[in-house]
């Protein structure tokens, strides 16, 4: 595995299967969190998902810059999972970030890696139109997003009911 995209719906079981291929890589694990515990709420999904990867795992929180989290820590011998793509572009956006900038830093940062990534990101173009203008532009990006990222790596997952769906294999030309 050299770079992994893992797709799908709000619980769908995207992360458990992320973190479960990191796992299985044999590798040193660093976990890549765009999170930031703003309230009561996320700081408790934080802690809740801390506690299920469990000890090993070393996490370095980039809200905003993932690419420079990227290159700083790729290396051969580690593995690196970004959780997750869909809440970053929430922040860039929030932010007043340049989004169709940063995502071309972060494709190429995992082009650029030494070592394996795996992105997990929410499938958000399957529901219906949002209703506002905020949440149009988010889905739009994080779509965007998505395919440029889908583009890059050698190996993109569709999580569905805690099912892989394979979409892009290595041997895949797209």
């Amino acid at each position: 595995m050299q770079s992994l995209l893992v797709l799908g719906g709000a619980r769908s079981g995207k992360s458990r299967y992320a973190e479960r291929r990191a796992r299985e890589s044999g590798l040193t694990a660093i976990y890549i969190a765009t999170a930031e515990a703003l309230d009561a709420e996320m700081q408790q999904r934080i802690e809740r998902h801390r506690n299920e990867r469990g000890p090993g795992w070393k996490t370095v929180e980039a809200p905003l810059d993932v690419a420079g989290a990227i290159r700083a820590h790729a290396a051969p011998g580690r593995v690196l999972l970004v959780d997750c793509l869909t809440l970053w572009v929430s922040n860039l956006l929030l932010a007043g970030r340049e989004i169709e900038a940063a995502v071309a830093e972060l494709a190429a940062a995992i082009e650029g890696a030494t070592g394996p990534v795996i992105l997990v990101s929410n499938e958000v173009g399957s529901g219906i139109v949002p209703d506002n203008a905020l949440a149009r532009c988010f889905r739009d990006e994080a779509g965007r997003a998505n395919q440029r990222i889908a583009a890059v790596v050698s190996e993109v997952q569709l999580i569905v009911a805690g099912l892989p769906l394979s979409l892009k294999s290595a041997s895949t030309r797209r």
